[in-house]
């Protein structure tokens, strides 16, 4: 169901929502966090919504929408309400501002009306977000901050924005796409031999921040030399190699799809590794509302890495 508010005041939509509450049953019971979406009106917005409610059936939560709109039209405040089917196992609060309620103070304004009593708050962009999260006028009402890089218009400026103002509390999506290459490196050197690592090659297309953070968590939590180099393919994270006395651990994708992993002593694999919809990235985020200092290490990495520039060939 939605219900749409005109020309609304966030004590009208506050009002309609208990309306709704008295009428409809009890759907805010169960709820465990407050999801602050900020985003551009049009397309972003509906895959931000369907990315939320996906993720709300895992963590039911209240959505709250931020969708700037144009920032030169008269002010106004136009509201939705959407529950039920519409909503997944949350319910949508669309809040679109125009004029001087398109600005970000104005928007963290409308939200904390709005906000679940007792319960955390995480803000999320998932296009463009400010340089430094923690300082903006939503990013202080959250815990947890989420970013995404990749979905910037300029990713490689996006990520150093990230390393360069990180703070407690901080998370890129970015990172959160690389959980199953960490695990499968992670499954790989915990078997025999158990030997030490001497150097790690990293490769990825250019435009890559997951590839750059990849690179930062080994050369962080290994303390070994990392190469960052270019790939053939541009199909993001392309391949980690490991080298060690009794051979080379290495994890190769190279169609984007399905990785092979090789290690001596060992049976070639072929592993699912296909790139994560971000609805499955947002849940991942939303397990956890303590600062990430695994991703803040490997966001420190990264200035330890060097850099190559012949392209590395991964074996099809």
């Amino acid at each position: 169901m939605i219900i749409d508010l005109p020309s609304s005041t966030t004590s009208a939509v506050n009002r309609k929502l208990v309306e709704l509450r008295e009428s409809g049953g009890v759907f805010a019971l169960g709820r465990v966090l407050t999801l602050v979406v900020v985003t551009d009106d049009g397309p972003e917005l509906e895959r931000a919504v369907d990315a939320a409610n996906a993720a709300s059936r895992e963590h039911p939560c209240r959505v709250i929408v931020l969708a700037r709109g144009q920032r030169r039209a008269s002010p106004r405040l136009d509201a939705q309400i959407r529950v039920g089917g519409d909503a997944g196992a949350s319910e949508v609060i669309v809040l679109r501002g125009y004029g001087p309620l398109a600005a970000e103070e104005a928007g963290a304004g409308m939200v904390m009306p709005l906000l679940l009593p007792d319960a955390p708050v995480v803000a999320w962009w998932p296009n463009e977000a400010p340089a430094s999260p923690s300082e903006d006028a939503v990013g202080r009402l959250a815990q947890r901050r989420i970013t995404d890089a990749l979905s910037s218009k300029n990713p490689v400026k996006a990520f150093e924005a990230r390393r360069k103002d990180y703070a407690p509390g901080d998370t890129d999506l970015t990172w959160t796409r690389l959980t199953q290459w960490r695990a499968q490196l992670a499954a790989a050197l915990d078997v025999p031999p158990y030997e030490n690592i001497s150097a790690a090659v990293v490769a990825g297309e250019a435009v890559s921040p997951s590839t750059e953070l990849i690179a930062g968590w080994l050369a962080a939590s290994l303390g070994v030399k990392v190469k960052r180099s270019p790939s053939e393919r541009d199909n993001g994270l392309s391949l980690v190699r490991l080298t060690r006395p009794s051979g080379d651990v290495e994890l190769a994708r190279p169609d984007g799809k399905t990785a092979r992993l090789t290690q001596p002593g060992q049976p070639e694999r072929l592993i699912a590794l296909a790139r994560r919809h971000v609805s499955d990235c947002l849940a991942e985020e939303l397990r956890r509302l303590d600062p990430d200092e695994v991703y803040a290490e490997a966001l420190a990495g990264v200035a330890k890495v060097t850099r190559g520039r012949t392209p590395v060939k991964v074996r099809a």
